[in-house]
């Protein structure tokens, strides 16, 4: 896999909530009143207006490729806490790794750090409890998210998804990885998971901290305490991000908008991966709408190797009407592919917690940065390449002669496709 790197940020000159109008990057001033030019600007305001939360400027976004950089990048973050640790994971199973992370807090209570970790209750619930014995008696606060026996019908299905890890206020983590020996490791073979990873520094953690309150709040009596200072934020690089934050309710959410967004908007190229493809009929037809336009269109998911065999034959039913409208479909050959990217034209990203299924789009809480800057979103490209390199493209020819065993197990799934 590729050495991750810290990339330059190649970020577009835009101007702050309010501003004046300057000049965007492709060079073409605009008065006040004027549509705004550019690639980059016009997903900005279409993503500000429609999902209603302001992108922010003077953001360092880094990309964190698979579990050795991304677990030794979120540990020495933690270890260096002075003031607070707000952690909150959808897993949290077994291993070393979660060992680090439990003796890692614990350690940083212990030294007076104010440390706070939610789990949810479902996707937690294989913790070793040893390990939860440890960190309560060193003083970490542990609250669980909807926990299944205490729920009402309504809610059991309604999950926190979400990864976000902020440390002092001032640097922050998300993405797709969860705490467990799954994830260890550089995809080197089957039990070392693909996943992505990235830490903020700038003023797009606030946003990222909202997330962990906004769970938080449901979980626990106390939303902050005198060791939150709410900093002020510097800026430390020349991303645009904004945060996106998807509930667990009924009707529309902003995830879904935030998708329609980048697809609606891309000219040339969008490049989705996901680890979990289960959509409905309204998106599939609107990623061939998408191809129809002669945007290039790519669809990284899972192939041998995945931990849900019944969502990957859900989204596999969809494959031959994508592969006609000209869709390009690979399947990650060499272990399971976790990762939830999508890149529109090499100038924008979305990054987080959300997959292509209708359990992170109607379902659970999530959250995606949606990041505005060149050289990250031409650094996740580049990974992009690297996955297609170990990957298997999908041939249409071939896939309508399946057999009819797959074709019957496509089927099987469709009753319970709007719950995977």
């Amino acid at each position: 896999m590729t050495v991750q790197h810290e990339s330059p940020s190649v970020s577009l000159p835009t101007q702050a909530s309010g501003a004046p109008s300057r000049a965007p990057e492709d060079g073409t001033g605009n008065t006040p009143g004027e549509a705004v030019a550019g690639p980059s600007q016009r997903i900005r305001r279409r993503l500000e207006r429609l999902i209603g939360i302001a992108a922010t400027e003077g953001n360092a976004v880094t990309p964190l490729v698979n579990g050795d950089r991304i677990f030794g990048a979120m540990l020495e973050s933690i270890r260096s806490a002075e003031h607070t640790i707000d952690m909150m994971t959808f897993v949290y199973w077994k291993g070393d790794i979660a060992r680090d992370f439990a003796r890692a807090l614990a350690d940083r209570a212990r030294s007076g750090v104010r440390v706070r970790l939610l789990l949810d209750g479902f996707g937690s619930r294989l913790i070793e409890k040893d390990l939860l014995r440890e960190m309560d008696r060193a003083g970490v606060t542990v609250a669980w998210f909807r926990r299944p026996l205490y729920l009402s019908p309504l809610k059991q299905n309604h999950r926190c998804h979400r990864k976000v890890l902020v440390v002092d206020e001032r640097e922050a983590f998300t993405g797709g990885v969860g705490i467990a020996e799954e994830w260890c490791g550089d995809a080197r073979d089957e039990h070392e998971w693909r996943d992505t990873h990235v830490k903020v520094r700038g003023p797009a953690v606030d946003g990222i901290a909202a997330a962990f309150a906004q769970n938080w709040a449901e979980c626990h009596d106390e939303l902050f305490d005198d060791r939150d200072r709410f900093v002020e934020h510097r800026p430390q690089g020349d991303a645009v991000v904004q945060v996106v934050r998807g509930s667990a309710s009924f009707g529309w959410q902003d995830m879904q908008t935030l998708l329609r967004v980048a697809l609606e908007s891309a000219e040339k190229r969008v490049r989705l991966a996901t680890a979990y493809f289960a959509p409905d009929d309204f998106f599939v037809d609107l990623i061939c709408a998408t191809a129809a336009r002669g945007v290039e269109v790519e669809i990284l998911l899972p192939g041998r190797y995945t931990d849900k065999r019944v969502c990957q034959l859900a989204g596999q039913r969809y494959y031959e009407r994508l592969l006609a409208c000209g869709v390009r479909i690979h399947q990650y050959q060499r272990t399971m592919m976790h990762a939830k990217i999508v890149t529109v034209d090499g100038v924008a990203a979305l990054i987080g917690s959300t997959n292509l299924n209708r359990r992170s789009l109607d379902h659970d809480e999530e959250v995606m940065l949606a990041v505005l800057d060149a050289g990250f979103t031409q650094s996740l490209d580049r990974d992009y390449d690297e996955d297609v390199a170990h990957s298997t493209l999908m041939e249409e020819g071939r896939w309508k002669r399946r057999r009819l065993g797959q074709r019957v197990r496509e089927l099987g799934v469709v009753p319970i496709r709007r719950f995977l």
